[in-house]
């Protein structure tokens, strides 16, 4: 007796579709299983442009450029006249003020009394400008370190849209090797269901044919007992 033989089914690919766009799909070549995805015109223009902002960023993170530092000295020329302003404004009314009063009292400045108190005011001014050169090497500090943490934040922010776009090409993937697998699942199922059904055939034929002999001969024996 001849034993049935069927081929296996060929491989099963799996696609997704969007819109009527196809945007990926899974395929067997050879041994290998390949996943594809198909970007968009959209798409390949951001993506690209996601990994040059990001390399471009990254290469000139700590870079300062002589526009951006003639920027800082602008502005902080600006503070350091601002700051001398305004100490002037405070100190030499207070010193006009001081030799005025000393001249209508004593006729003279060469005294002790008007020496201490423009020693005073002296010193009061030299550490209000002291105090100004530090905050000017605070304000130096603070446009580079906010200019620094600007550039990691657009570096973030580049990263977390390349993630996700990165993100949505791997669902899309995984959407048509999961529909790959169900297709090749569902040929296997029925595949192994046909090849049980025609092994089995000739074995239950086999069996009813026993079944029936059987019948027959007790059937003839019982009338056999009877007569």
């Amino acid at each position: 007796m001849g034993k049935s033989s069927k081929k296996y089914p060929d491989y099963s690919g799996g696609t997704v579709s969007v819109n009527g766009r196809t945007v990926a799909t899974s395929s067997r070549d050879g041994n290998s299983v390949n996943t594809n995805y198909n970007m968009s015109d959209y798409e390949k223009n951001m993506f690209n442009a996601l990994e040059k902002g990001m390399s471009d960023s990254v290469s000139n993170l700590f870079e300062i450029t002589d526009p951006q530092r003639q920027a800082w000295n602008q502005q902080l020329d600006a503070l350091k006249n601002q700051g001398i302003s305004n100490i002037e404004s405070i100190y030499s009314p207070m010193e006009t003020n001081l030799k005025n009063d000393i001249a209508s009292r004593f006729g003279n400045l060469d005294n002790s009394v008007f020496m201490d108190k423009l020693n005073n005011i002296t010193n009061k001014k030299a550490a209000a400008i002291a105090n100004l050169s530090n905050n000017l090497a605070l304000t130096q500090n603070d446009l580079y370190t906010n200019e620094l943490n600007n550039r990691m934040n657009t570096i973030s922010f580049l990263n977390n849209l390349n993630s996700a776009l990165n993100a949505n090409i791997l669902n899309y993937t995984n959407a048509a090797a999961a529909n790959s697998n169900a297709g090749n699942s569902y040929n296997n199922s029925a595949y192994n269901a046909s090849m049980s059904s025609s092994s089995l055939n000739p074995f239950s034929k086999m069996a009813s044919n026993m079944l029936n002999t059987d019948s027959m001969l007790a059937t003839a024996k019982m009338a056999m007992m009877l007569m």
